[in-house]
């Protein structure tokens, strides 16, 4: 764990207005062009950006539980724009691509300008970062709010994600893991929001993909794991609530993969339960809503897997560039996935 450094989410920001069609072309801008800091926000108001991973989320869990098992969860979806037919990234469903993905923008395969990322463990043999694993610099949402001035922070159930912070070791302002223990890492990000000023903070939760891997996909340890994550987010509402200088707070939620019913695996990226995943954005300005009726540039994929060509689906990898448009922020640079910043959280 690091230490946070003192700094606001105050963000100096391009200006640059936002293309109306999907993009499939990564973007060109050098990684260290950095917005000029005495340009004015676009949005007109700051916000702070919770960005929330759900490890192994089918979105059946929902109406499994319904809104009295899972009554938080239901107030994100039914309040904020969101779908459960988002997609996980094309190459892999499995947690340290999808996840890297969601923080670059990226594709996974370097060879078509991905981050590279195809192992899912922190295994000494592993390259030691990102970049690395890239063959070249790549940049994150933790690299732009940064170079606009921002303070970020990590909180995450797995030791592997100890790569984000190697691999952008001053954009990470904080990294805080704590394997497998859900609610102790929830409470941390909580303290840590309410007593820094952050510009983005990310969380990822264990508990379902662990019990899917134990007892499989949908199994009643699944849902008593799902309760138990319903409860985490509900710790997070509860602060946004009480508390004022949180009342700026979007939250982005989505999932690396989700899994087949009965199944212990996730790893075919063929199969739909693997695939199929939510996306949601809540909070102050966020219409409530479908998001693919709001995107008429995306399409909703139904149960096809989708892959680059043609009118794409809402990914998780639209994660990076959907916060640093929250944020007021030009797309990560070496992007694929929303990098004209064209997903829009209004009707």
């Amino acid at each position: 764990m690091t230490a946070s450094r003192s700094r606001g989410r105050r963000l100096a920001v391009l200006t640059a207005g936002v293309a109306l069609s999907v993009s499939l072309s990564p973007v060109s801008a050098p990684s260290d062009a950095a917005p000029p800091p005495d340009t004015a926000s676009r949005l007109g108001a700051e916000r702070q950006v919770l960005a929330i991973s759900l490890d192994g989320f089918n979105p059946r869990l929902l109406k499994k539980l319904g809104r009295t098992g899972a009554p938080n969860l239901t107030k994100l979806f039914r309040t904020g724009a969101s779908t459960r037919n988002a997609r996980s990234q094309v190459e892999m469903t499995v947690t340290l691509p999808n996840h890297t993905s969601q923080l670059t923008g990226r594709r996974i395969d370097a060879a078509e300008g991905g981050h590279g990322v195809v192992w899912n463990d922190d295994k000494p043999i592993r390259p030691d970062t990102i970049q690395e694993a890239a063959g070249g610099d790549v940049d994150s949402i933790f690299t732009q709010v940064d170079a606009a001035g921002g303070s970020t922070a990590l909180f995450a159930t797995e030791s592997k994600f100890s790569l984000f912070k190697a691999s952008w070791p001053d954009a990470v302002d904080r990294s805080t893991i704590l394997q497998d223990r859900d609610h102790d890492v929830t409470v941390a990000a909580r303290r840590d929001l309410l007593r820094n000023d952050r510009a983005f903070t990310f969380i990822h939760l264990g508990a379902l993909d662990e019990a899917g891997h134990a007892k499989g996909w949908l199994s009643r340890t699944y849902l008593k794991a799902g309760r138990l994550i319903d409860a985490q987010i509900g710790i997070l509402l509860k602060a946004i609530r009480d508390h004022a200088k949180l009342h700026d707070v979007v939250i982005v939620l989505t999932a690396d993969h989700g899994g087949e019913p009965g199944a212990r695996g996730h790893s075919v990226p063929t199969n739909l339960e693997n695939y199929r995943i939510p996306f949601v954005v809540w909070g102050p300005g966020v219409d409530k809503g479908d998001l693919y009726e709001m995107n008429p540039t995306y399409a909703d994929p139904g149960e096809e897997r989708i892959e680059f060509e043609g009118t794409q689906p809402i990914r998780n990898g639209d994660l990076a560039n959907l916060s640093a448009h929250l944020l007021g922020l030009s797309a990560v640079p070496g992007s694929l996935w929303g990098a004209d910043q064209s997903l829009t959280w209004t009707n």
